[in-house]
């Protein structure tokens, strides 16, 4: 006698079939392999989505900052290394997993049941980053309209200034000779007597550019702390809904609409970067700049501390967007038989040649600010918020027809931002697609546009006059361990339960047989180097925990508790799904645990045409669909 169980996700028993609709997909079309969930329109489109979700703001505002800070050109060593033991393995395992089963983060947990909640924890913390990611395009937008005027509001210390704003370096005091006799003295004191500082006793006042006020007093409205929420800005929030547009209007149709996109928003911040790295060249100062960078000023020395390595694999980590679910989204939707392994490599070695490359681009303009401001490069440059928004367009504001670099730069970042947007709401949809087909064929749109209002609401938060404190904090607990968490356990369970050997099968299945010598590498990576780096990585991160700061102000004690509530909601799944995997299960306890360590009946190829011999005898996933998260399931589940 059989009983309706619920939910359906979370059982390992065995399920009858539940009737479902041939519809095709809403963005399939007739010329696609896979006429149910739709495939790439082709290779280039697919790429170049991976190389915009990859290709961040991170590579423009973190790494070279990360480079300059670590030893300039001997921070390449560490960081091409990390490249090849820790981010290479993880991007070609995660492009295979989603090519190989044509599904998302979530429901590619059939491959291990236990661990689905490893998927849900990606999922969620790319709906953290959306939520966020979004606000800092909405900065770049904001900027990019200011900078449609005669003179960059920026440029000088106009009405909103204070008494500490100043493009030069104000003296305080210093020492000088009064009739025979040295003397210390206020630099008022001096100048009214005529007198002359004596060189290397000057004493400068604490002053800020009037690109940093600007961004404070101006752009943000920047309030005390934490605490004080202010207003909503309105403008920053008009940004933020039309920035919510954009991304909305370009995945309407899924992959069909934004794979088109993607040709502009992808390949466009190459021709801005290489003008303004030419721009840059030109200028007086430059090559101090690139000194810093990864010139004379390299430090082979630094080599010698652990931190610079630490600092060579999380940056590696972060920026090719590995463990957060978007790469085996956009993976689901190639064709079976695509050389993945071709691509991941193409797309981590483009990621981080445009890191260098955009590193030339930056201080080469910073090395011009240090020259005209008559101050060391390593007083100038910055990074994160503070070189996008501070650093940089200071630097551009003391350019020749200054309004046109300042819009080329923000139209970079708009573009840079955008792309990684659109593949990580790409994500949450086809986690969307995964679990409710039948909605997703009729709705696409609907639920597309609803997801974008539901994350501008949520995002209101963050343009708020402490909406930067907010934007801070989500990015300091969400985007680190909980990351970490997912990648390390991503990677355990594919290779030490599922069987390491065993995909790599699964990857010969797409790509064709290769050499024991071919995958000698990728065992060695897999089953020990990277799992071994990532838990350093996190043990690391762990151990020097510092709370949150935003410049120099601190955060309240409440504040860094919904920090912390936020990581624990986002980790929270992956034991909550293992133990309730476990109640569903049938037998003892061990019997439970190999039955939830086993791959589900309808783990294999999505197409019946792929699954060959070692896979004929899988439950017809297009037929069997289960759900991969609490809902109403109308499975009906037989007794042994």
């Amino acid at each position: 006698m059989g009983m309706l169980s619920l939910p359906g996700f979370l059982s390992c028993g065995k399920k009858k079939d539940f009737s479902l609709s041939n519809e095709k997909d809403a963005h399939a079309s007739d010329s696609d392999e896979n006429s149910e969930r739709g495939n790439w329109s082709n290779k280039g489109d697919y790429l170049l989505s991976m190389v915009g979700y990859a290709v961040g703001l991170g590579n423009v505002w973190r790494f070279p900052y990360l480079t300059y800070q670590n030893g300039g050109g001997a921070f390449l060593i560490p960081y091409t290394l990390m490249l090849a033991l820790a981010g290479l393995p993880l991007f070609f395992m995660e492009c295979s997993l989603g090519q190989f089963a044509s599904l998302g983060p979530i429901s590619i947990w059939r491959i291990l049941p236990l661990f689905q909640g490893v998927g849900i924890t990606m999922v969620i913390i790319s709906t953290f980053v959306a939520i966020y990611y979004n606000v800092i395009i909405a900065y770049a937008l904001y900027y990019l309209f200011a900078s449609f005027q005669k003179v960059l509001p920026w440029s000088d210390c106009f009405s909103w200034a204070d008494e500490f704003c100043s493009k030069t370096r104000l003296v305080s005091d210093c020492n000088t000779t009064l009739d025979g006799e040295t003397i210390h003295a206020n630099y008022s004191f001096i100048t009214s007597k005529n007198l002359t500082c004596m060189n290397g006793t000057m004493n400068y006042k604490p002053v800020q550019f009037p690109s940093e006020q600007y961004w404070n007093k101006v752009a943000l409205q920047r309030s005390s702390g934490l605490d004080e929420t202010g207003n909503i800005v309105w403008y920053l929030a008009l940004c933020l809904l039309l920035s919510w547009m954009i991304v909305g209007a370009v995945l309407f149709k899924g992959i069909k609409s934004s794979g088109k996109v993607v040709y502009f928003t992808a390949l466009f911040p190459y021709v801005i970067l290489l003008i303004l790295l030419v721009r840059g060249a030109t200028l007086e100062g430059a090559m101090d700049g690139i000194e810093y960078y990864i010139g004379k000023q390299s430090n082979i020395t630094k080599l010698m501390e652990a931190e610079v390595w630490k600092d060579a694999a999380t940056q590696i980590f972060y920026s090719l967007s590995v463990a957060w679910g978007g790469l085996v989204a956009l993976s689901s939707y190639n064709k079976f038989h695509n050389n993945c392994y071709s691509d991941a490599i193409f797309v981590c070695v483009t990621n981080c040649a445009t890191s260098v490359f955009a590193g030339f681009a930056i201080f080469s303009v910073l090395g011009h600010m240090a020259f005209v401001s008559e101050r060391p490069v390593s007083e100038v440059v910055d990074s994160g918020f503070d070189l996008a928004f501070v650093a940089y367009p200071e630097a551009l504001s003391k350019l020749p027809v200054s309004p046109l670099w300042s819009f080329l730069f923000f139209f970079m970042l708009l573009l840079l931002g955008l792309d990684s947007q659109f593949a990580t709401i790409e994500t949450l949809t086809t986690t969307i697609q995964d679990i409710y087909p039948e909605v997703m064929k009729k709705l696409r749109i609907p639920v597309t546009l609803g997801v974008c209002i539901l994350l501008f609401l949520l995002g209101l938060t963050c343009v708020t006059q402490a909406g930067i404190y907010w934007v801070n904090l989500i990015d300091h607990f969400c985007a680190g361990w909980g990351i970490l968490i997912a990648a390390v356990l991503e990677i355990i369970g594919i290779v030490y339960i599922y069987g390491g050997n065993r995909f790599i099968e699964d990857i010969e299945m797409m790509i064709g047989k290769k050499s024991r010598l071919f995958w000698l590498w990728w065992r060695m990576c897999w089953f020990f180097i990277t799992p071994v780096l990532l838990m350093t990585i996190l043990i690391w991160s762990l151990v020097t925990f510092s709370p949150p700061t935003y410049g120099s102000v601190s955060y309240p004690a409440w504040g860094t508790a919904v920090g912390w509530c936020m990581i624990i909601f986002c980790v929270i799944w992956i034991p909550i799904v293992a133990i309730v995997k476990l109640v569903k299960a049938e037998g003892n306890f061990c019997q439970r645990i190999v039955s939830c360590c086993r791959p589900a009946a309808n783990w294999g190829p999505y197409l019946e045409c792929h699954r060959g011999e070692r896979y004929s005898h899988i439950v017809d996933p297009k037929k069997e669909k289960e759900h991969e998260i609490p809902t109403v399931s109308g499975f009906v589940y037989t007794q042994q």
